[in-house]
């Protein structure tokens, strides 16, 4: 009895780790920096030009300047969400 239930333990750790989901992935955007001040930085890749910004927690690894080739890592999260309703539609005459 006890072999079984500690068996029955280890196979359900196991499953637990197999569909444990892992975080979401960062997303990453590399460029050159266009502009740069103490809460948000510009970079640029070719035509487009992506906005990001900074707190003191954000990790920064070297002198961050204008014409600086930089990687951003980021994550996209919602801050807020508003769900609009949709207007009802008049129900058709019935003959």
């Amino acid at each position: 009895m006890k072999r079984t239930l500690i068996v029955i333990g280890v196979i359900m750790i196991v499953v637990a780790f197999a569909f444990a989901r892992p975080p979401k992935s960062d997303y990453q955007w590399t460029g050159s920096v266009v502009e740069v001040d103490n809460d948000h930085l510009v970079v640029q890749k070719g035509d487009e030009k992506w906005e990001f910004a900074h707190d003191k927690d954000t990790k920064i690894t070297g002198t961050l300047k204008a014409g600086a080739k930089v990687t951003v890592k980021y994550l996209m999260k919602a801050t807020s969400i508003e769900v609009k309703e949709e207007a009802k539609k008049p129900e058709p005459k019935k003959k």
